[in-house]
């Protein structure tokens, strides 16, 4: 795909985007090849739960730069039987994954219990690393319970994004500090937004981006379906606010991402000849 894009570019790689919703059911290779168009290379599919992994494996199985993550969203958590974390470790060996998510935790909602939802986030955590895998972390209402829980397993080996993230610059510390990377996405570009200190305080080195299509969509969308199209957008605000240029944010995200996520074939260079 990035060799119909010039090879001075900016090349993004959307780290969220949920293209099984159906938002998408109607014109998704459109939504794809627009995607394409704005210079996004690459799109992980988060599942958030085993029926949504299948869903998500049919839209890659289609498009080579289509990668996907399989988890149980704390939402669906309740569902979460007896064997699910042997379906986990064998869904997750899909040529296609990588990443364990979107997994973690959501007290907004009363969907499911705080200890129900714990007792799942950490079967997925020691999964995650018994897989090799980062994982991709929810986190609404819920801040000191999935730090605390994180912390609990991190030996080193666990890492991963904590996505959309809206929690402010002193828990942001905290998580740089536990090993993790951080994605904003459309929020901050909302105006009443308050995640300018946040963002630019994240080193270039932790720093993602997604659009978490087909929510959150960025000024001036707002309020509409989100689509990974829309990445350059989110992108500008990231450089606006953190006096760079958006081909640097490009550089430093997408490098971050294939450096983060195993996927195959990660050399944009081998891609970027017209």
């Amino acid at each position: 795909m990035i060799a119909s894009l010039s090879r001075h570019s900016p090349v993004f790689i959307d780290t969220h985007c949920h293209l099984f919703w159906p938002d998408f059911a109607e014109d998704l290779p459109q939504v794809i090849a627009r995607a394409r168009a704005a210079g996004v290379w690459r799109m992980i599919i988060p599942a958030t739960d085993f029926v949504t992994f299948h869903q998500a494996v049919r839209i890659a199985e289609h498009d080579e730069d289509v990668f996907l993550a399989v988890g149980i969203h704390p939402h669906d958590a309740g569902m979460a039987g007896a064997g699910f974390v042997e379906e986990l470790h064998a869904l997750a060996r899909h040529p296609r994954v990588v990443a364990i998510g979107e997994i973690g935790l959501d007290y907004h909602y009363d969907f499911c219990s705080p200890a129900v939802q714990q007792r799942v986030l950490h079967r997925q955590l020691e999964a995650a690393k018994e897989l090799h895998l980062p994982v991709i972390l929810h986190n609404r209402e819920s801040d000191e319970d999935l730090l605390a829980v994180v912390r609990e397993h991190q030996n080193g080996s666990l890492r991963g994004q904590f996505h959309c993230f809206s929690s402010d610059a002193a828990y942001a510390l905290r998580v740089l500090e536990s090993g993790f990377h951080i994605s904003f996405t459309g929020n901050v570009t909302f105006k009443r937004s308050t995640l300018d200190p946040v963002l630019s305080l994240v080193p270039d080195n932790r720093l993602l981006l997604e659009t978490d299509a087909p929510f959150m969509a960025p000024v001036p969308f707002r309020g509409k379906r989100n689509e990974p199209g829309y990445l350059p957008r989110i992108a500008g605000k990231f450089a606006e606010v953190r006096h760079q240029t958006v081909e640097h944010v490009a550089s430093v995200t997408t490098s971050n991402a294939m450096a983060l996520f195993p996927f195959p074939n990660s050399d944009t260079t081998e891609k970027s000849d017209e």
